[in-house]
C-alpha cells in the first residue's frame, strides 16, 4: 500500500507515501488531502493510478494525520502556510521519481482548492479536482444550520478554550490547529472565500494556472454544492476548464456525497474515467514537448 517515509520542512516532519508506477512511467502525480482526512484514505485510488504508469505521491499537511505533533495546543500553522510551504515543497518532491515527466495534480476538497495559491503551481501540467469549491457557508443549502453552528458557535467558542479546534471529539472535521481553524472560518464566512483574503494577493495565483482542469461534483454532496465548485473554478481564468457533474442515479449507486468518489461503489465508472483523463493529459503533454536541441559540435 505504498512506500511510507517523511521529509523535513522548517524543522518539522511531513509524512509522505509514494506509490511507484507499474511498468513504464508516463507522469508523476501529487495528491494532497482534504481538511481533516489522513492520506491513507486515498491509497486505493493512488494504487489505481499507479497501475496505469503514474508515480503517485500523497502526504499529510503539517499538524494533520501522520504529520501531527504530540500536541496541537498553540501549534503555529495556517492554511496559507500549507499552500505556500507544504504544498510548494511537495510539488517539487512529487517530481523526484522522474523529473523529466509531466506533473499532474489530483485534489479532493481542500486539496483541490489550494493549488491556486501555491507559488509553484505553474509547474503542473493538468489538474483533476473532486468536491473542491468555494467554502462560503451560504453556498451550502443542504445543511445550513449545521454550518452556522460550526462557524459561529463551535469554532469561536472551543478553539480559544482548547488551543486548537477539538473536532475529533465532536465528530466534526477532525482536530485542527488554531491558526487553521481561524483562517478557515474567515474564508468560509466571506463570499470570496480564499481568493480575496484581506489584501493578500491570492487571486493572482489562480490566474497563473494555464492548463487543463477537470472538476467533479456530485448532486448529493451536502458540504460543497455545484454552485460553489463552479464559483471557485471560475477564478482559473486562463485554464481550460471542464466540469463533470453526477447524481448517484446516473451511476446506479445509492450515494456519492463528499467522500464517496473514493469508496467502492462507482469505482469502475468514476475511477476509470478519471484515470483515463489523467493518462490522456500526460501523453498529450509529452507529445507537445519538443526534444531539446542537440549541443553544438565544434569542428
Amino acid at each position: 500500500m505504498g512506500e511510507r517515509g517523511s521529509l523535513t520542512l522548517a524543522g518539522e516532519e511531513i509524512a509522505v507515501t509514494r506509490f511507484p508506477a507499474r511498468g513504464e512511467a508516463i507522469a508523476t502525480v501529487l495528491m494532497p488531502t482534504a481538511m481533516g482526512v489522513r492520506q491513507d484514505f486515498y491509497a486505493p485510488f493512488a494504487e489505481h493510478l499507479a497501475e496505469a504508469g503514474l508515480h503517485v505521491t500523497t502526504f499529510d499537511w503539517r499538524g494533520m494525520g501522520w504529520s501531527r505533533p504530540a500536541s496541537l495546543r498553540g501549534y503555529p500553522v495556517r492554511i496559507t502556510d500549507w499552500a505556500r510551504e507544504d504544498l510548494d515543497r511537495m510539488l517539487h518532491e512529487a517530481r523526484q521519481p522522474a523529473p523529466h515527466l509531466p506533473l499532474l495534480y489530483v485534489g479532493h476538497s481542500l486539496g483541490g482548492q489550494l493549488l491556486g495559491i501555491a507559488p509553484g503551481n505553474a509547474m503542473v501540467s493538468a489538474m483533476l479536482t473532486l468536491n473542491a469549491g468555494n467554502g462560503w457557508y451560504k453556498f451550502n443549502r443542504a445543511s445550513p444550520w449545521q454550518l452556522r453552528f460550526f462557524w459561529f458557535a463551535a469554532v469561536p467558542l472551543l478553539t480559544p478554550l482548547f488551543g486548537y479546534f477539538p473536532g475529533k471529539m465532536l465528530r466534526m472535521v477532525g482536530d485542527l490547529p488554531s491558526g487553521v481553524a481561524w483562517q478557515w472560518r474567515r474564508w468560509c464566512t466571506s463570499p470570496h472565500y480564499m481568493v480575496d483574503d484581506k489584501g493578500i494577493p491570492l487571486r493572482e495565483g489562480f490566474e497563473r494556472v494555464r492548463v487543463p482542469v477537470r472538476s467533479y461534483s456530485f448532486s448529493d454532496d451536502s458540504l460543497v454544492s455545484r454552485e460553489a465548485i463552479e464559483d471557485l473554478h471560475s477564478c482559473y481564468k486562463h485554464a481550460q476548464l471542464e466540469h463533470r457533474h453526477f447524481s448517484p442515479a446516473q451511476l446506479s449507486i445509492e450515494r456519492i456525497g463528499h467522500f464517496g468518489f473514493f469508496a467502492q461503489p462507482g469505482r469502475d465508472t468514476l475511477w476509470d474515467e478519471a484515470r483515463g483523463w489523467l493518462v490522456d493529459r500526460a501523453r498529450a503533454t509529452r507529445r507537445c514537448r519538443r526534444p531539446e536541441a542537440p549541443a553544438p559540435v565544434n569542428l
